[in-house]
């Protein structure tokens, strides 16, 4: 009942994910660099630093944890930085490769990577058992398929990539998929950063809070350079706005926070199965292309296309709910 209850949690937070786009597109009136910070702040700070207090015990503060872990610690931000440089390139893998293509090949090395390199990393090579990378193998598997779909629809669309080059693509994309499962590294290497009496379920919230402060780095820094190259820097003084858009804002910040809440609650209840731990990034990821397809079906993205079209969209969508539990019936 544990494992099946922290696979739902960790579900919701893929959903509420998946969901964080839409509150975006009532932000009015601002650049994509200014609202992607502003959103950023609550994202990558301001929600991971309310749910890292959570795992600090009374009498205890946030700083005794790092302080007493400073290399573990340091490390959790320096991977970080390295996801924040994965999710920049995440979008120049669909400028020259499209959609489909792009985030399958992306998304599927993030997935793969993250659950391999992570325990590699950490000095567990254990516990790469085969039902974790029979696991891993069907996730690609789904993502591949929904790419073939994704692929069709375009062609069903007209639609083509004016900037394709598949060898800068592929090299682009690869790198966007590694950078971005540094996520899971960092949060491995900084399962130290924690108290012995936090409960099982928050246990990997200070880290996530080191990890997201890296890719805000990142991203700030990226934003900010943004914002100068194209003179908006005057979005932020639009005082009439605040209202409106910095509500929006941080409610795509707490979605999109919720699916790494949802990660370490999930995780929580899935402490007596070490399969299921291991794959857990690759549950997680597998998820979140599932619903992020979802809202596209919901959205009316794939009106138009044809059955054959999303027959094997369905079939991908399934492969990769099946991939979430399936290393724990090998």
């Amino acid at each position: 009942m544990g494992i099946i209850l922290g696979l739902l949690i960790i579900a919701v937070g893929s959903f509420c994910q998946s969901s964080s786009y839409v509150p975006i597109k009532r932000v009015k009136d601002w650049s994509w660099e200014s609202f992607w910070l502003v959103q950023g702040v609550f994202a990558w700070l301001v929600f991971p630093l309310l749910g890292a207090l959570l795992a600090v015990p009374s009498g205890h503060s946030l700083m005794e944890a790092y302080s007493a872990n400073p290399k573990d610690a340091l490390l959790a931000i320096l991977f970080g930085v390295l996801w924040g440089v994965g999710g920049l390139t995440f979008g120049l893998s669909m400028r020259y490769l499209g959609v489909a293509l792009g985030q399958s090949i992306s998304l599927g090395t993030c997935a793969a990577l993250g659950t391999i390199l992570t325990p590699l990393f950490m000095g567990t090579p254990g516990d790469l058992t085969m039902p974790v990378l029979t696991g891993v193998a069907v996730t690609l598997t789904g993502i591949a398929i929904i790419g073939v779909a994704g692929g069709m629809r375009a062609k069903t669309a007209g639609e083509t990539v004016k900037e394709f080059n598949f060898g800068k693509g592929i090299t682009v994309a690869l790198i966007a998929g590694l950078m971005s499962a540094c996520f899971s590294i960092g949060l491995g290497l900084g399962s130290s950063l924690c108290f012995e009496e936090t409960p099982e379920i928050y246990r990997t919230l200070p880290a996530t809070l080191l990890v997201t402060l890296g890719g805000f780095f990142t991203n700030a820094v990226y934003c900010l350079w943004q914002n100068h190259r194209n003179k908006t820097f005057g979005d932020y003084f639009k005082t009439s706005l605040y209202v409106n858009n910095i509500q929006f804002c941080a409610l795509a910040g707490l979605l999109w926070y919720s699916q790494f809440f949802g990660l370490a609650l999930g995780k929580g209840f899935l402490a007596g199965s070490a399969t299921l731990l291991t794959f857990s990034w690759c549950i997680l990821m597998s998820l979140n292309v599932t619903f992020s397809n979802v809202w596209g079906i919901i959205l009316n993205e794939w009106r138009g296309t044809t059955t054959k079209t999303k027959t094997v969209l369905v079939i991908g969508l399934v492969v990769l709910i099946v991939s979430s539990f399936l290393p724990q019936l090998i």
